[in-house]
């Protein structure tokens, strides 16, 4: 993975450019938003809660399960008088990557080898409960103790433009894939309408259950391409704030055997 310019989190470690790995051909293309971390609880020297998941490395590939958060948390150096981190509670490492696996690609019948993920956004960022951690934890004794200033970037009012869409195309058509699967509404948003005008958010294919989880043909540019809009990982395991429309239409969608690659 790539460093991306000098954006730390807190404790040092770098921001790093969150992509597939894997390049051979894949059946499907999957679209999510941004990248995941991997998280540390932080306790001081006294054993007390400080924080109990904060955002402390980059995940170590796209849509991480949360295998070997010990090990990479463990790399992380803390001065004791600061304290101890440890690994976040597995809700925190890893959910969406599982999700992902259980509740799509599996019922499809798909494994990772056979997907091509991406990210609009390929790199972690502050959302407002990290960046009140970090404001109320590590702020206070970062200067006191000479800790690297946390420069992790917030999630970006614009989750792509022209230069970040032919990215995600260049991925698209390098994958060869024949199915695009999209995560919620912002992919939707942030890249499908600016080929197909049709669609602007995952509602628009229909919020019930004999039009949710169905496939539609488009084209993005060139390439004729088959599309299944699915609600975010967050929806359908009920990760954090969730809708509960979004998680019901895809049980029904399990429940209903859905087709399989």
């Amino acid at each position: 993975m790539r460093e991306i310019a000098n954006w730390r989190f807190p404790f040092g470690q770098p921001v790093k450019k969150v992509v597939q790995n894997d390049r051979t051909p894949k059946q499907i293309f999957v679209l999510g938003v941004y990248a995941s971390a991997v998280h540390a609880k932080w306790i001081d020297a006294d054993g007390k809660n400080l924080v109990t998941a904060l955002a402390v490395a980059s995940e170590p590939y796209i849509f991480w399960r949360g295998d070997n958060a010990k090990k990479i948390v463990d790399q992380i150096t803390v001065h004791p008088k600061i304290g101890n981190l440890l690994p976040a509670n597995q809700q925190f490492n890893g959910p969406s990557g599982i999700a992902l696996d259980e509740f799509i690609l599996e019922p499809l019948g798909l494994e990772r080898e056979d997907s091509w993920l991406c990210d609009l956004v390929p790199n972690s960022c502050v959302n407002p409960s990290q960046k009140k951690a970090i404001e109320r934890a590590y702020l206070p004794i970062a200067e006191r103790y000479g800790l690297p200033e946390p420069s992790v970037p917030p999630v970006p009012s614009k989750l792509s433009d022209e230069i970040r869409r032919t990215e995600i195309m260049t991925e698209l058509l390098e994958s060869e894939a024949t199915t695009l699967i999209l995560l919620g509404d912002q992919p939707i948003k942030w890249f499908l309408q600016y080929y197909d005008s049709r669609w602007k958010k995952l509602s628009d294919f229909g919020d019930d259950s004999k039009q949710y989880g169905k496939l539609w043909s488009t084209q993005l540019g060139k390439k004729d391409i088959t599309v299944l809009p699915l609600a975010h990982p967050r929806q359908i395991a009920k990760l954090g704030h969730s809708s509960g429309k979004w998680y019901n239409l895809h049980q029904k969608w399990l429940d209903n055997t859905p087709m399989k690659f």
